[in-house]
């Protein structure tokens, strides 16, 4: 079974085109001002409705309230809301429900205790996807910091449902994060970057080869 990949942040018609064209099965679109891969619901729309059918058109969100999600879902063709934030899970289930979108919750690990949260979103979640967790800084954003979670933490275990693998992925390290932690799906957001918030498309045709061959 190949490795599918999801490049995360994508805020240029450029860098949408090398991940369509390079295989990437998700795209991500960030909604979030702080983020430097925040996009206007305009710019948003203009790159969503250009992605082929096939890809899974994916929105961040971090702790949002329902205004920001019908304004967002009203202008922007989404396929999964992915909620990056502090979202419990009566939260997530009421935004399943609220807006008939299948939902993706991160969960932030930095130890074998955070996976634990994992199941509190059992049978509600459609996906799970694991993060490093941010410092402690109080500027850090949700995601995006370009670190990487211990893999050694997710092998061999076994959960009810997909999860995806984030965190300070690069071309450089993702055979070895594939092979530790047994992941099948794979988020990368700053790891194909030149600068915060500025995708390389060079960047992304790289990562993506090299999980292709995975």
């Amino acid at each position: 079974m190949k490795v599918a990949a999801k490049i995360c942040g994508i805020n240029a018609p450029a860098a949408l085109a090398a991940a369509v064209a390079g295989g990437a099965q998700l795209v991500g679109f960030v909604f979030y001002p702080p983020s430097p891969r925040h996009l206007t619901l305009a710019a948003a729309a203009a790159l969503a409705t250009t992605v082929p059918a096939g890809i899974t058109r994916v929105g961040v969100l971090v702790d949002p309230e329902d205004a920001l999600l019908a304004a967002v879902l009203d202008k922007v063709p989404l396929d999964l809301l992915q909620l990056h934030g502090h979202e419990s899970p009566e939260r997530v289930a009421a935004i399943k429900s609220g807006f008939g979108k299948p939902v993706m919750k991160a969960v932030p690990i930095a130890g074998a205790a955070d996976l634990d949260v994992a199941r509190r979103y059992f049978g509600i979640a459609d996906r799970l996807l694991f993060d490093a967790k941010p410092p402690a800084d109080a500027t850090a954003l949700p995601g995006g910091n370009g670190l990487a979670l211990d893999w050694q933490l997710l092998r061999s275990r076994r959960w009810p449902l997909p999860w995806i693998l984030s965190g300070g992925l690069t071309t450089e390290t993702i055979g070895e994060a594939v092979a530790t932690s047994g992941a099948r799906v794979v988020d990368v957001s700053s790891g194909v970057e030149s600068a915060a918030g500025v995708k390389d498309p060079a960047k992304i045709r790289a990562f993506l080869a090299r999980v292709g061959q995975l």
